[in-house]
């Protein structure tokens, strides 16, 4: 079926935007994601406070075409690792990101039937963990040499007629696409400054996902033709295939045609040709057909327990277990994917580690550290440790402290952190859950 016959019953999509119903849709999508204030100030919970006048105003300035979108607010987040520079992210206003959510609402319904079913990012009832088993499927199958291809700046550089003239497939709607072609030339606000966009999408938008996804569809597409079997999470991809040789043709071929065809470029200093232990896909490695947690993940985790629980500071213990209980949760959430849980259990002993650290090191004496393991029910001659000369992180790992800390004391402290957490939540909570 050629692409053009999917463009039916797509004239009125402006007309369906341009109601308060599918506004106020959008403005739940908004409100579920949360997240900060763009160039007005003004943030979520004060856009719900006044949401039936901004919803009507908003739609009255779309109906008239008065609606104009607001500079986006321009924030540069450090990429994790040494030396990987920035990612430059999006913050629309929340007036736009209602816009920009209920056009995701409408389109995704005509989009979605013809994305492929090899990606997985950002799609409904897709994600990370299904990615990353189709790998683990494809690679048990014998696949086991991987394409890893790394889009440089993909959201940055993305052509905006090759995107407004692939949307013109399925969309027939020209109202729809002169609005689309507006928000993708929405100005730049940085330290001040206002600059015009002449290509790319905003990372951090609502729409972006949806348009990333139909702009690599077309690699997807050709990657099928040519009858690769591959795995794509927005513009991560990793093509599957059983020899090294072949591996290597591929890498060429593909790469002439995302660089000639598409007009994105290939970071070649992060692409490569390896053995799927090789290779890191969102934070994961997969060897011998096991799915593990990726050893650069794992050292940044070890990385991130050191910052937040530091040697010399005078936050209180329990405010940084509140922190890094935060961080663990999330943490976890992710990657509690891993076949090996080991791995999840070397880092949580890592933290328990540089909190008994801690609480050696806050003691004024090694008489008071003594006294403090005594009151907690550590006997005497296992508690003159603390006299040697032994320096506080090998303390740390004496049967004496853990005798006094043991893992079932931190699980409590953890516990108590989080009914602590979710009641200061709670005054949120009762904003965003509103209808």
């Amino acid at each position: 079926m050629k692409l053009e016959n999917q463009t039916k019953f797509t004239f009125n999509l402006f007309d369906k935007l341009c109601t308060k119903e599918i506004l106020q849709e959008g403005f739940k999508a908004v409100k579920k994601n949360y997240g900060s204030a763009g160039i007005d100030g003004v943030t979520v919970v004060e856009f719900l406070g006044h949401l039936d006048k901004e919803i009507q105003q908003l739609k009255h300035d779309l109906e008239n075409w008065k609606y104009k979108p607001s500079p986006v607010k321009r924030v540069k987040i450090p990429k994790p690792g040494k030396d990987s520079g920035v990612r430059l992210l999006g913050i629309p206003t929340i007036r736009d990101r209602v816009v920009q959510a209920s056009i995701k609402l409408i389109l995704e319904p005509i989009l979605e039937p013809i994305f492929s079913a090899a990606s997985f990012g950002f799609r409904p009832g897709r994600n990370q963990k299904q990615a990353l088993e189709s790998a683990q499927r494809i690679i048990k199958s014998g696949k086991e040499f991987v394409v890893d291809i790394d889009l440089e700046k993909f959201f940055d550089t993305v052509n905006h007629d090759r995107l407004i003239h692939r949307l013109s497939l399925f969309v027939d709607d020209k109202r729809m696409l002169r609005l689309i072609g507006m928000i993708l030339r929405s100005r730049i606000m940085e330290n001040g400054i206002i600059s015009v966009s002449s290509k790319g999408t905003v990372q951090g938008s609502p729409l972006s996902p949806l348009l990333s996804n139909l702009v690599l569809d077309e690699l997807d597409k050709e990657l099928e033709r040519r009858g690769l079997e591959f795995v794509r999470y927005a513009d991560d991809c990793n093509i599957f295939v059983g020899s090294k040789k072949a591996a290597d043709r591929v890498m060429s071929n593909v790469s002439k045609y995302i660089e000639g065809k598409l007009r994105l470029k290939i970071n070649m200093k992060k692409s490569k040709v390896a053995i799927s232990s090789y290779v890191k896909f969102l934070g994961m490695t997969i060897v011998g057909g096991i799915l593990l947690i990726s050893n650069v993940a794992m050292n940044r985790a070890m990385n991130k327990t050191t910052e937040l629980i530091p040697k010399g500071t005078s936050e209180t213990l329990e405010d940084s277990m509140k922190r890094v209980n935060r961080w663990y949760q999330g943490w976890t959430g992710y990657f509690k994917m891993t076949q090996i849980p080991a791995q999840l259990a070397k880092i949580e002993a890592h933290i328990r580690r540089r909190f008994r650290a801690r609480i050696v090191s806050q003691q004024k004496s090694k008489r008071n550290l003594f006294r403090k393991l005594i009151k907690r029910k550590v006997p005497r001659r296992m508690a003159t440790i603390v006299f040697s000369n032994k320096k506080t992180w090998v303390l740390s790992h004496t049967r004496a402290v853990e005798r006094a800390y043991p893992n079932k004391w931190f699980i409590k402290q953890m516990k108590q952190k989080i009914v602590s957490d979710k009641e200061e939540d709670n005054w949120l909570d009762i904003w965003l859950k509103a209808p």
